[in-house]
């Protein structure tokens, strides 16, 4: 829209306008087109909803995912991000079989994710996942960016005992990787 409309339904002059525009201080992206006419753009209004993903690995950690949901409610409260609906699940963080989050990434309404840390919905590839979102116009919103000490320990320990359930079955998988990551340590010097 012309800025002189634009003035108009702001209430105020069309040369207060014009000075704001000159001294980079207008509310609203504008640019100046070749012929002089100054062209304010329309303020982008996000639609769409946000909804916070929560996630635990395992079933006894319950108490700890209903301490997640609620740290993170409380912190987008403190940035004023208002939550339409927070979704929980109990799953581990190294494979796809995760329904609720598959939900959530195919369902086009929800524009912003939030999560408290990023190994909450991927281990790895959340890069992937937020390229692939920023392509629909949505995004993820990462409350707590620092990275979880010793993660990538945590990570490999997951990923060995993945790897043995695999080969050798769930109830020495832990055993065998945990020996496995002991064998792998190097002693102090």
């Amino acid at each position: 829209m012309k800025l002189k409309e634009w003035a108009r339904e702001q209430g105020v002059s069309y040369r207060t306008a014009l000075n704001w525009f000159h001294a980079g201080t207008l509310p609203a992206p504008a640019r100046q087109l070749s012929t002089g006419t100054i062209l304010v753009e329309p303020p982008t209004v996000e639609t769409g909803r946000t909804v916070a993903y929560c996630r635990v690995s395992s079933a006894d950690q319950r108490d700890d995912l209903d301490r997640q949901a609620g740290r993170v409610v409380q912190e987008c409260a403190r940035r004023g991000l208002a939550l339409d609906s927070t979704v929980t699940e109990i799953g581990s963080g190294l494979n796809g079989d995760r329904q609720k989050l598959r939900k959530l990434l195919a369902t086009p309404e929800a524009t912003t994710i939030v999560v408290e840390h990023r190994d909450r919905l991927a281990r790895f590839g959340v890069e992937h996942l937020e390229a692939a979102l920023s392509a629909q116009s949505r995004r993820i919103v990462v409350l707590n960016d620092a990275e979880v000490e010793d993660d990538l320990v945590r990570d490999m320990t997951e990923v060995l005992t993945s790897m043995c359930a695999r080969l050798y079955g769930r109830r020495s998988a832990a055993k065998r990787a945990k020996a496995a990551l002991k064998a792998a340590e190097v002693p102090p010097r």
